[in-house]
């Protein structure tokens, strides 16, 4: 082989090569745009916000978010908040309170922590600690853990000291009506049991709000958590004491047959996610649907699943506006609040 036959081979292979690289595209003209904010000029925090729907990754589908909320809220959509037990613990409470107070959601669902923790915190509030902070040593020092957030033992003295009478006046409510209180009920009366006790930081709580506004308020793991422990004890005295954990099923399911659209904003997994999205299963599917969590689909946890997961089984109408926002859910939840509710004018 010639040098000048070597060098045209190699010039064949290098086109080749460039023709592989640079493979002729569709140039997508029209398409949106990825761009950030710009922060030359005065700050809007409102635009700042809507640039969230041309930033990409998660950003967007934060952007997402916020806008399927105000079609929400512009569309007379029932929402169905859920959230697991965190958020409760979180400065995310006071938004969920915000949101609950002005009526801005209209039923709820969440497990035992987020509101035993809640109305906990209207007697003295948490404190921020440590992620590495030495466990045997917290232990010993009667600290309790969640996270960097540190829960002291005597916020449970406060809560125990709540809940006596409280469950001495259900007993009562049981023995004259001959009922059995429900899940909802429940939820209900320690709402009502803040305002009957006068406790001075009760308009801090959703539960409060709840219970004023006579918001659905759903826990179906009751026993769960604190409330637990001292139903075991009150129990103990009282064996005749029951709950009814089935008739939540039908108020809740009812709630969605009656709404004549149904929306769904879920942060995190567990049993408040599965109960609110379930309910869509019975009317053929929620409408909309906003999902704020960390998992991982890997797991085939409920949290984990891919929102496209919920319409095969159901639970989410095949063309329903959705998203789910992969993140934790204390950094993104409250720029939804902001942007979609308190910024946003219903027209």
């Amino acid at each position: 082989m010639t040098r000048y036959e070597n060098t045209t081979q190699e010039q064949n292979t290098n086109n080749k090569a460039k023709e592989t690289v640079l493979k002729q595209a569709n140039t997508l003209e029209g398409w949106p745009e990825v761009k950030g904010y710009d922060f030359e000029g005065e700050f809007n925090f409102e635009m700042f916000m809507k640039s969230y729907l041309n930033t990409g990754l998660q950003a967007t589908c934060l952007g997402q978010a916020i806008e399927i909320t105000k079609q929400m809220r512009e569309n007379d959509t029932t929402i169905f908040l859920a959230f697991t037990s965190n958020m409760g613990t979180s400065g995310v409470r006071e938004h969920i309170n915000y949101l609950v107070k002005h009526n801005l959601v209209h039923v709820l669902a969440t497990t035992a922590g987020a509101i035993e923790e809640d109305i906990i915190k209207c007697f003295k509030e948490f404190v921020l600690g440590d992620y590495r902070a030495n466990g045997a040593y917290l232990r010993e020092e009667g600290i309790n853990r969640t996270g960097n957030i540190f829960i002291p033992n005597d916020r449970y003295l406060y809560f125990e000291k709540f809940m006596n009478p409280f469950f001495e006046r259900l007993l009562k409510m049981q023995k004259d009506s001959g009922e059995i209180i429900g899940i909802k009920e429940f939820v209900y009366e320690l709402g009502h049991e803040l305002e009957l006790q006068n406790i001075e930081g009760k308009e801090r709580s959703f539960t409060y709000w709840a219970y004023k506004n006579n918001l659905p308020f759903f826990c179906p793991a009751l026993p769960d958590g604190s409330i637990g422990d001292m139903l075991y004890f009150f129990k103990k005295n009282h064996p005749e004491f029951k709950i009814d954990t089935s008739d939540y099923i039908v108020e809740a399911t009812d709630l969605g047959l009656d709404c004549e659209k149904m929306g769904i904003i879920a942060l995190g997994g567990s049993v408040p996610k599965h109960l609110v999205s379930n309910v869509g299963l019975f009317r053929d599917g929620a409408d909309y649907c906003v999902y704020i969590n960390s998992g991982l689909e890997m797991e085939g946890s409920n949290a984990g699943a891919p929102i496209d997961e919920a319409v095969s089984w159901g639970k989410l109408k095949p063309d329903a506006q959705k998203v789910k926002v992969e993140a934790e859910a204390s950094l993104v939840f409250p720029l939804l609040v902001a942007s979609a509710f308190k910024l946003y004018k219903v027209k």
